[in-house]
């Protein structure tokens, strides 16, 4: 039994597909099959039911998944020890990043780092928070940045900064002449959402106390962009809320439009994230070194309520 052969397990129990883990081990799918039947032959069991489609795990072979996920993890571990040990900071790391947090934190530390760590092959992704956990347990991504407590005892958490909520409330509400707002508001039927799939959505949600949409509004929209909501608002659509690091790069005719909350301000919790087994760890550290030098003088706020990103279940 060799590791090479538990990488193709695992490619099968991942794709349930001979063809298609073939094609992501790069190898041909004779050859795959081959060496899983070697396995199952060696073990006198079988690890995959053929007979269904797509492929299904055995029982038995559910465990020995399990144990060949650790069993790899440990294999790469030895050559993370290595270049530890040597100093070594560079290859290819695999990052993930939520799109409410790519196109302003990226910008800030990207030039950074790779004129610091220029060895590093960063590979960065834009994906939501399901997508960023389920890669990372599949070994597909190293680390990732996104809204946290994610509450997920597999993946550990670097809280790199704390993020407030801002308002942006067109001239026309009556909450625009306050200088400061609370919660209490807010009128969840006003403020205009983010599509299904954001954290920052959820984080709103819960913030008002409601884990349900409002089907109040003769309209419904599905965006991902701020830029969207902002011009809704002005046309008189509603409120909205924007996590601050946004409202830096605004003009400074909508600048005035924006209200702060009242402290303890309501924000996210911004962090670096990665599986348990820490592989990588000197990358890891660097990414959260570099994103603390730029965001130090960005944001300074400290009283602050944080806001669970986590969709509450009705």
């Amino acid at each position: 039994m060799t590791i090479t052969q538990l990488q193709y397990v695992l490619a099968v129990a991942e794709h349930k597909n001979f063809t298609l883990a073939a094609e992501k081990c790069f190898v041909t799918q004779p050859t795959l099959s081959m060496q899983i039947q070697k396995i199952e032959e060696e073990l006198s069991i079988l690890i995959f039911d053929r007979s269904k489609k797509p492929i299904q795990l055995t029982d038995i072979g559910q465990k020995i998944v399990n144990q060949a996920k650790n069993i790899v993890n440990e294999a790469d571990r030895i050559k993370d020890i290595v270049e530890q040990q040597k100093g070594f900071i560079g290859g290819e790391f695999r990052l993930g990043i939520i799109p409410t947090i790519m196109p302003t934190l990226l910008p800030m530390f990207l030039n950074n780092f790779i004129k610091k760590y220029p060895k590093v092959k960063l590979l960065i992704e834009e994906l939501n928070t399901d997508e960023i956990i389920l890669k990372l347990k599949n070994g597909h991504l190293d680390a990732a940045i996104a809204a946290t407590p994610l509450e997920d005892e597999k993946i550990k958490e670097i809280v790199l900064y704390f993020e407030p909520f801002v308002a942006y409330i067109p001239e026309h509400h009556a909450s625009f002449q306050k200088q400061e707002i609370e919660v209490s508001d807010l009128n969840l039927n006003e403020i205009l959402l983010l599509q299904d799939g954001h954290c920052f959505r959820d984080g709103i949600l819960n913030l008002c106390k409601n884990g349900s949409d409002s089907d109040q509004n003769n309209f419904q929209i599905q965006s991902g962009s701020f830029e969207t909501l902002i011009k809704l608002a002005d046309e008189g659509l509603g409120t909205t809320l924007l996590p601050y690091l946004h409202t830096l790069d605004l003009k400074e005719s909508d600048k005035l439009k924006l209200r702060n909350f009242k402290e303890p301000k309501p924000a996210r919790e911004v962090s670096l994230i990665y599986p348990k087994s820490e592989l990588k760890m000197q990358i890891i550290d660097a990414i959260r070194s570099t994103i603390a030098g730029v965001v130090k003088g960005a944001i300074v706020f400290q009283n602050v309520q944080i806001i669970s990103p986590l969709q509450k279940k009705s």
